[in-house]
């Protein structure tokens, strides 16, 4: 079997028969799907729990990550996260591990603005996590690296782009110019390495969880904080989260609003050719940058 061009797709029974197997406790709860993204599905089971199963290679290797690490930074964070409670294998017919994980009430930021009160919830949440990594902690070949090791994807997207009359703004090329030139002052830390509004949870304009984790890794901590401008709407949440990441410096900064408009290009790219609800975020996130700070 070659597991590297693998691909499943997932019914409600498939998932039963897994829980039933090695969870047969969980096997009576209701179960449904209600996420399916490129690399995992999301079955809610019960009224408190979720299955989280990889459809393929990459999302195998993200799942471990997850099982690996959430435990670990868990205790240190502000807001929840989807730390694997129960841990499943492989089966004949099903080569990878799988996770049982809380189920979080809210829904995702992209739909659900936070309100302005949560850019220091954000900032709050940057501080615990962008910390020391350990020797051992995973890198991820496209999060947290140097930025000028991701021109060529931002150029290839610019050049889609412009084809599709959807370039960004001369200013947006000036932020990126900047942010390339701004240096890697920074050690690496921790980081979300996914941190987009899909992945954040919000309940009456307050931020209740991050989820999918599988990019965990150590790297520069500009990557998460371009979250500032594609999930906070609003200047003055944005201005108090960045007054409070006391220790972030200009060059970050400088580094984190590149990584904002990487992000926006991509998914502005997908929602043309996968998803047109990532062309609102990326619209969305171009405008913040423009508007300040």
């Amino acid at each position: 079997m070659n597991l590297e061009s693998l691909s499943f797709e997932f019914d409600v029974e498939r998932v039963r028969e897994l829980l039933a197997s090695q969870h047969p406790d969980l096997g009576h709860l209701p179960l449904r799907l209600t996420a399916s993204g490129w690399d995992n599905v999301i079955y809610r089971l019960g009224a408190n729990l979720a299955v989280r199963l990889p459809r393929n290679s990459l999302g195998a290797t993200l799942i471990e990550h997850e099982q690996r690490w959430l435990p670990t930074l868990q205790p240190r964070l502000p807001l929840p996260i989807p730390v694997p409670l129960r841990r499943g294998v492989a089966e004949a017919w099903y080569p990878w591990r799988w996770s049982v994980i809380p189920w979080f009430d809210g829904e995702t930021a992209d739909l659900a603005a936070p309100n302005r009160a949560q850019g220091l919830a954000l900032a709050a949440f940057f501080d615990a996590l962008h910390i020391k990594a350990p020797q051992e902690a995973p890198r991820n070949p496209y999060r947290g690296v140097p930025l000028a090791q991701r021109a060529e994807k931002f150029l290839a997207c610019l050049d889609f782009l412009a084809a599709k009359r959807e370039s960004p703004d001369a200013r947006h090329l000036n932020l990126w110019q900047a942010a390339l030139n701004a240096p890697l002052d920074a050690p690496d830390t921790w980081i979300h390495g996914d941190l987009h509004p899909r992945n954040v949870l919000v309940s009456e304009g307050r931020l209740v969880a991050i989820i999918d984790w599988g990019d965990v890794s150590a790297g520069d901590r500009a990557s998460d904080l371009a979250a500032i401008w594609m999930l906070l709407p609003d200047r003055g949440a944005r201005e108090s989260a960045m007054a409070q990441c006391r220790a972030v410096s200009a060059h970050t900064w400088e580094r984190a609003r590149g990584w904002a408009l990487l992000f926006a290009v991509i998914l502005l790219e997908a929602s043309f050719e996968r998803d047109p609800r990532m062309g609102i975020i990326a619209k969305r996130t171009l405008e913040h940058l423009l508007s300040g700070p």
